[in-house]
């Protein structure tokens, strides 16, 4: 299995950035896809971006394009959510899930582990 632990959540205000981190341990990080998802409250999870093993390939929820952007540190173990031009409808918890089977997807019954989340809140 694998453990995620999410990090770089905080309170800022909109127009501004932040940027999340996911420390992955527990198996080979370079052979499997992470995804990042986002739960507001009164919501359900919902996708907000993904990324292929290799870093090759990228995908994004229309609410994040052109604003979000995944990336990965295979060195490290780490995925990143870079977030600019952050909007007050962007503030909630976020997570990081690990795909160990089908690589890039949406779906989130795909991801095998999840993060405890990081909040995120974005203020008017």
């Amino acid at each position: 299995q694998v453990q995620l632990v999410e990090s770089g959540g905080g309170l800022v205000q909109a127009g501004g950035s932040l940027r999340l981190s996911c420390q992955a341990s527990g198996r080979t990080f370079s052979s499997y896809a992470m995804g990042w998802f986002r739960q507001a409250p009164g919501k359900e999870r919902e996708f907000v971006a993904a990324i292929s093993w290799s870093g090759g390939r990228t995908d994004y929820a229309d609410s994040g394009k052109g604003r979000f952007t995944i990336s990965r540190d295979n060195a490290k173990n780490t995925v990143y959510l870079q977030m600019n031009s952050l909007k007050p409808e962007d503030t909630a918890v976020y997570y990081c899930a690990a795909d160990l089977t089908y690589g890039l997807g949406r779906n989130q019954a795909a991801y095998d582990s999840w993060g405890q989340g990081t909040q995120v809140t974005v203020s008017s």
